[in-house]
C-alpha cells in the first residue's frame, strides 16, 4: 500500500514538473519573441541593413510571381551587364519559410503584407532556437539544465544581434535548423531510431536550404564520431545516428541549386565520407568479432585492415586528384580564410574587407556572450562528470566554435548556442549542489532519507550511462552465442551497480549552510546582471536599423534618413533602365528600395566586375568617366559622412577599393595613396589621392558646409578645397550630405573648326603613336 502511494506521489510529481516545464518553455518563447521587438517599438517597421533587402526582394517576386518562376528567374537589374541566376545563386531557405508563413496567413485571411512576414520572422525562429536548445540540452544533461540554456539562448547578445525583428538575413533561420539538426543526432545517438535519423537527415536539409554554415554540421558530426571511435565508444547507435545522415543528407543536399554536386565535389564535404568510410570498417570489425572464433578473428582483422587501407588509399588518391586540379585545392575561399586566417588578407580582399570577416577583440566577446564567458569552463567540466557519447559531443562543439569565432567576428554566432548549452549546464549543476546542501541542513531534516531520495533522483541518470556501458559489454562479449551473451550482458550491471552507487554517494557533497546561500544569492546576482546587460544591448546596441541612423544631443534626438531620401529619388527622377553605380555596400537597397540596375551589389560572386568598379573610384575623373561610359552607367552614387560624423562612408573604405581595384588592374598601387604609409585627405594627402574620384565626389562644394571643410570623420580640414567637376554634374545630395548622386555628362560634341585643326595637328603623328592614344587607361 505504501509503495502505491509512493509511486501515485511520483507520478503526480512528474506529471506537474512536466506542465510546470511546458509552462516555462511558452514563457521563454514570449521572452525570445518580445526581447527583440526593441527595432519596431522605437523605430518602425522596416527592413535592417543591406542583405535583409535582397532577401525581401526575392520573397516579394515569390510571392507574386510563384515557386517555378523563382527558381527560373533571371534577374536583368543586378551585375550589369552580367545579370544573375536567381534560383541557382541563392539559399532559398529564408524566402521559401517565409512565403510559406505568409501564404498560410492569408488562407487564414490575415492579411499581413510580405514586408511584416520578414520582419517577424527572425524574432519567430529565435523562439524556436530557444526550444530546440531545450531539446538538446535535455538529451545531454536533464530538465533542469534544459530550461536554463533555453533561457538564456532567448536573451544571448550575439544572437540578437542577428535575429531582431527587421534582420530578414539567413541566418534568422539557420541558427534553429543548426540546433535542432544536432538535437536530433543527440537523440539519434541516445535512442538508435531510424526514425529520428530520417528527421536528422530532413533537419540538415533545411540547414543547407538555409545557410551555407551547413559545413559546420558536416564537419563536427564526422569529428565526433571519430572521436568515439578512437576513444572505445562504438557502438550501433553511433552507426545509426552517423550512416543515414551522410546518404540521404547528402543526396538532399545535392537537389539544393547553389550547392548541387559541390556537396560530393568540394573539400568541405571530404571529411564525412572518409568517416562513412572509416565506420563502415570498424562496424565490420566488430560484426566479424562476434561471429568468428579468437584465433580466426585476428586473422579476419587483419584481412579486413588490409583491404580498409586499400580503399582508404584509393578514396584518398582520387580526392587527392581532385583536389589538385583546383587552384584552391577544393576549398572556398571563405573556408581556406578560416583554416588560415590570413588568407584573405594576402589572396582574396574582398572577403577581407567585409567588417564581420575581421577577428573579434577581447571586448566583443563579453559584450555578445558576457558572463556566459565565465560560465563555460564550468559546464565542460560537468560534462566530463560523467562523461557520455552526448557530452562529448558538445565540448567538441565549444571547442570548435571557439576556434571559428576567434578568426571571424560573424561566427560568434555559431558560438552563442554552445556557450548557452555550457553555461546552463554549469549553472543547473550548481544549483543542485547548492539547494541540495541547504535542503539536508534545514531544522528537522534527516540526512539518511535524502540521502536515498539522492539516490534514487541521480540514479535518473544511470540508465542512458548503463545503456552505454551494456551496449560496451555486447560488443565485447559478442564471441558466444547471443543466449550466452544476454546472461553475460545483465552480470556486468551487476557487478557495476556497487560501484555507481559509491560513484553517487561521494558526489553528494554537502557545502556548508552560510556558503550554499551566499553561492546562490551569488548566481541569482550574476543571472540579473546578465538580463539587465542583455535587454540594454537589444534595446540600444542591436535594435537600430541601419537604413535610419540616430544620434542624441542637447538638442533631442536627431533622425537621419537620409538613405531613403536617396533612393526615393532615384525612384521619382531617374528613368527605368537607368543604370547607377555604387560601392557594392549598396547594391541590395539600390534594387530594392530604388527600383534601379546596379553594376555590382553584396553577393560580390565576381571580383572582376567589383574590381572595375574599385578602379573607377580610384582613378582620375576623366578615366573613370571613361569606365563607367562602357558600362552604360548614369549615376554615381557614394556615401559620404564627414558633415554629421557618419564613420562607415566611402573615404573610409577606399583603401579596400584600391586593392581589389589593384589585384585585378595593376597600374592601381596603394602606396600611391599613401603619404608615408598614413592614409591621409588633409593638405599632406598624396596628388593621386586629391585627384581621386572618389575624393572629388565626396568632397565636391564642401568647403560651403562650414568655410573650413573640416571633416568631422577623419577630423581634420581636407586638403584639396575648391575644384570643379569636368566629367560629372551634382544632382541631388541628401539633408545631411550622407548620400551624394552625380550623373555623368554627356561626351561634348565635336567643333567643326577644332576638328580640323586637330586632324591638321595629328597628321604628323604616327598611326602607332595615335593608337595608344586611343586605348583605355583601365585595361
Amino acid at each position: 500500500m505504501a509503495a502505491a502511494e509512493t509511486f501515485h506521489g511520483k507520478t503526480l510529481r512528474n506529471a506537474f514538473g512536466n506542465v510546470f516545464s511546458f509552462f516555462i518553455l511558452i514563457l521563454i518563447g514570449v521572452l525570445a519573441f518580445s526581447i527583440r521587438l526593441f527595432s519596431v517599438i522605437k523605430y518602425e517597421s522596416v527592413i535592417h541593413e543591406f542583405d535583409p533587402y535582397f532577401n525581401y526582394r526575392v520573397t516579394q517576386f515569390l510571392t507574386k510571381s510563384g515557386i517555378y518562376d523563382f527558381w527560373n528567374w533571371f534577374d536583368d537589374r543586378t551585375w550589369y551587364p552580367l545579370g544573375r541566376v536567381i534560383g541557382g545563386t541563392v539559399y532559398p531557405g529564408l524566402t521559401l519559410t517565409a512565403g510559406t508563413i505568409w501564404w498560410f496567413l492569408n488562407s487564414l485571411n490575415v492579411p499581413l503584407s510580405v514586408e511584416t512576414v520578414c520582419v517577424f520572422t527572425a524574432p519567430i525562429f529565435s523562439a524556436f532556437a530557444s526550444w530546440a536548445t531545450y531539446l538538446l540540452t535535455k538529451e545531454v544533461k536533464g530538465t533542469g539544465a534544459g530550461l536554463t540554456a533555453a533561457a538564456l539562448l532567448a536573451m544571448v547578445p550575439s544572437y540578437i544581434s542577428r535575429s531582431v525583428a527587421g534582420s530578414y538575413d539567413n541566418e534568422a533561420v539557420a541558427i534553429f535548423a543548426l540546433i535542432f539538426t544536432f538535437y536530433l543526432y543527440i537523440k539519434t545517438l541516445n535512442t538508435g531510431s531510424l526514425f529520428y535519423a530520417t528527421l536528422n537527415a530532413i533537419a540538415y536539409f533545411y540547414m543547407v536550404c538555409s545557410w551555407g554554415g551547413y559545413t559546420f554540421i558536416i564537419n563536427l558530426i564526422p569529428m565526433h564520431v571519430l572521436l568515439c571511435i578512437v576513444t572505445g565508444r562504438y557502438s550501433s547507435r553511433l552507426y545509426i545516428a552517423y550512416a543515414p545522415l551522410v546518404v540521404l543528407g547528402t543526396l538532399l543536399a545535392a537537389l539544393v541549386p547553389v550547392v548541387g554536386f559541390n556537396a560530393v565535389m568540394t573539400s568541405e564535404h571530404f571529411a564525412s565520407f572518409l568517416v562513412f568510410i572509416i565506420i563502415h570498417v570498424v562496424a565490420l570489425v566488430y560484426y566479424i568479432k562476434g561471429v568468428l572464433s579468437a584465433k580466426m578473428f585476428k586473422v579476419a582483422v587483419t584481412l579486413i585492415l588490409s583491404l580498409g587501407l586499400i580503399v582508404c588509399f584509393a578514396v584518398m588518391a582520387v580526392l587527392i586528384a581532385l583536389v589538385a586540379s583546383s587552384p584552391t585545392k577544393g576549398w572556398s575561399g571563405r573556408s581556406l580564410s578560416l583554416l588560415d586566417p590570413t588568407y584573405a588578407s594576402k589572396y582574396i580582399p574582398i572577403i577581407a574587407s567585409v567588417s564581420e570577416h575581421q577577428p573579434p577583440t577581447w571586448p566583443s566577446y563579453f559584450m555578445d556572450i558576457n558572463v556566459l564567458a565565465f560560465l563555460v569552463p564550468a559546464g565542460i567540466i560537468a560534462c566530463f562528470a560523467p562523461l557520455s557519447d552526448a557530452s562529448s559531443f558538445v565540448v567538441l562543439y565549444i571547442v570548435t566554435s571557439v576556434y571559428f569565432s576567434g578568426v571571424m567576428v560573424r561566427l560568434m554566432l555559431v558560438l552563442a548556442p554552445a556557450a548557452c548549452i555550457l553555461s546552463g549546464i554549469a549553472l543547473s549543476e550548481a544549483f543542485e549542489v547548492f539547494t541540495r546542501s541547504i535542503k539536508f541542513q534545514l531544522p528537522g531534516a534527516s540526512v539518511k532519507p535524502q540521502v536515498d531520495a539522492g539516490e534514487t533522483s541521480s540514479g535518473s541518470a544511470i540508465p542512458e550511462n548503463d545503456v552505454s556501458k551494456t551496449d560496451k559489454t555486447e560488443d565485447t562479449l559478442k564471441e558466444r552465442p547471443a543466449r550466452k551473451n544476454r546472461k553475460k550482458d545483465k552480470e556486468p550491471v551487476a557487478v557495476e551497480k556497487p560501484s555507481i552507487k559509491s560513484k553517487i554517494e561521494k558526489r553528494l557533497l554537502v557545502l556548508p549552510l552560510e556558503a550554499s546561500i551566499l553561492a546562490i544569492f551569488l548566481l541569482v546576482l550574476l543571472g540579473a546582471f546578465y538580463v539587465v546587460h542583455c535587454v540594454w544591448a537589444a534595446a540600444e546596441a542591436y535594435s537600430a536599423p541601419s537604413i535610419v541612423l540616430t544620434s542624441h544631443s542637447h538638442d533631442g534626438l536627431h533622425v537621419f534618413d537620409d538613405f531613403r531620401e536617396a533612393y526615393a529619388w532615384l525612384s521619382h527622377n531617374t528613368e527605368v533602365d537607368d543604370k547607377v553605380a555604387s560601392w557594392w555596400d549598396y547594391g541590395y537597397q539600390t534594387t530594392a528600395m530604388a527600383n534601379r540596375t546596379v553594376i555590382v551589389d553584396n553577393n560580390t560572386w565576381n571580383n572582376t566586375h567589383i574590381a572595375t568598379v574599385g578602379t573607377a573610384m580610384s582613378s582620375p575623373e576623366k578615366a573613370a568617366w571613361e569606365i563607367f561610359n562602357s558600362l552604360d552607367v548614369k549615376y554615381v552614387l557614394v556615401v559620404f559622412g564627414g558633415l554629421v560624423g557618419y564613420p562607415s562612408d566611402d573615404i573610409n573604405k577606399f583603401l579596400w577599393m584600391v586593392r581589389i581595384g589593384g589585384g585585378v588592374f595593376p597600374h592601381i598601387k596603394e602606396p600611391d595613396y599613401l603619404r608615408d604609409g598614413q592614409y591621409r585627405i588633409d593638405s599632406q594627402a598624396t596628388p593621386t589621392m586629391l585627384n581621386c574620384l572618389m575624393y572629388k565626389l565626396s568632397y565636391y562644394r564642401f568647403v560651403e558646409t562650414d568655410g573650413k571643410g573640416f571633416d568631422r570623420v577623419r577630423r581634420t580640414e581636407i586638403g584639396k578645397k575648391y575644384f570643379k567637376l569636368t566629367h560629372f554634374e551634382e544632382v541631388f545630395t541628401t539633408h545631411h550630405w550622407m548620400v551624394r548622386i552625380y550623373k555623368l555628362k554627356p561626351p561634348k560634341n565635336r567643333i567643326r573648326g577644332k576638328t580640323k585643326k586637330s586632324k591638321s595637328k595629328s597628321s604628323g603623328i604616327s598611326p602607332k603613336r595615335s593608337g595608344a592614344g586611343k586605348k583605355n587607361p583601365w585595361h
